[in-house]
């Protein structure tokens, strides 16, 4: 059901068609614009067209027909009135500076991409404004509880869209907005990309703790101190605190740390019974930011002189062949602290 009939008839481009571009996609149609969803794969926008279904990702959720799915970034972006960015960080890059020529000088740029460039370590927003020459506090990140297998069918979720210029983001949100799927604003867009990519690396943890068969107890408790990893390293980046007790931080941090949707989740429960990396990625079939992210999680934690010990120990166990079980020890094992930490 829409909730803004001023939005029928308006051009909309999604890039790229993922489950989580296809399912915001769905949101985007069911508001009545026409979306274009971009994918470089000829045969996918061939399928999807044919079928109306995106039978890699989102199997058996027929798509509306305003979605379009085309390889031609010409034919996505020509009269877009907003470009919603959703691929992976490692290829954010390589598709803005495709996108640049295209994209309408008016058009609301949204992205909906939860890590940070792997080299440079910078956040999607960063990476979109070098990209598309478009100033950072214009570009309005969207992050928050959010399965794409329950946004396609219209389960009721909340989000988050966030930007430093407040116009923006209530731009985003009344695209967006509709009795399936609400939306709040925010002005932390360092917090909310921050929560984002983190919890990624949480999830991975949760999903060992679970492979593990640790229990309840054990993997509340990696929740509870992943946050306070998650707090610690947004702090020293210049995020606002009260970001990450809401949708974006803890409310994002529960979906992807306590469901079997998650990409995360399923990939940590499968590194636990000794499945080597590049098999269990193989065995994916899709991205799990989490990986390319802890590693740059890892980095940055030197860069900002915070402390981030499961991120630590999973950077060992995913990049230094440390065995799962010998890195929760570990982290049971550390020296006695205070729960209630200063931080700044």
């Amino acid at each position: 059901m829409t909730l803004n009939p001023s939005s029928e008839g308006r051009k909309a481009a999604v890039l790229v068609a993922g489950s989580w571009g296809t399912a915001l996609a769905s949101v985007l149609a069911a508001n009545g614009y026409s979306v274009y969803l971009w994918t470089r794969s000829a045969e996918q926008a061939s399928e999807i067209n044919t079928t109306r279904f995106n039978g890699k990702y989102l199997p058996g959720c027929e798509l509306p027909p305003l979605i379009t799915a085309t390889s031609s970034m010409e034919e996505a972006l020509t009269g877009a009135e907003l470009a919603l960015f959703v691929a992976p960080s490692s290829a954010m890059r390589q598709v803005a500076k495709q996108a640049a020529e295209w994209l309408p000088a008016h058009a609301l740029v949204v992205h909906a991409t939860k890590g940070f460039e792997e080299q440079s370590l910078k956040r999607m927003s960063a990476v979109l404004a070098e990209e598309l020459n478009r100033p950072q506090a214009s570009i309005v990140v969207l992050s928050g509880p959010s399965h794409a297998e329950e946004v396609i069918r219209k389960q009721p979720t909340t989000i988050v869209v966030a930007a430093e210029q407040l116009e923006e983001a209530e731009k985003a949100q009344d695209a967006l907005m509709n009795s399936d799927f609400r939306v709040y604003t925010n002005p932390d867009v360092i917090g909310v990309e921050v929560a984002g990519a983190i919890k990624n690396i949480i999830a991975l943890g949760a999903g060992l703790s679970d492979g593990l068969k640790f229990g309840d107890n054990a993997k509340a408790a990696l929740l509870t101190r992943g946050l306070a990893e998650i707090g610690r390293l947004g702090a020293a980046m210049g995020a606002n605190l009260l970001t990450f007790a809401g949708l974006a931080g803890v409310g994002d941090l529960v979906v992807t740390c306590t469901s079997t949707h998650s990409r995360n989740w399923r990939a940590g429960s499968m590194l636990a019974d000794g499945t080597p990396l590049p098999v269990v990625l193989e065995k994916m079939g899709m991205v799990v930011e989490g990986v390319r992210t802890t590693k740059a999680a890892y980095e940055m934690a030197q860069r900002f002189g915070v402390e981030m010990p499961i991120t630590h120990q999973l950077y060992e166990v995913l990049f230094q062949g440390k065995e799962p079980k010998a890195a929760v020890e570990q982290l049971m094992g550390r020296l006695k602290t205070h729960e209630i930490e200063s931080i700044g």
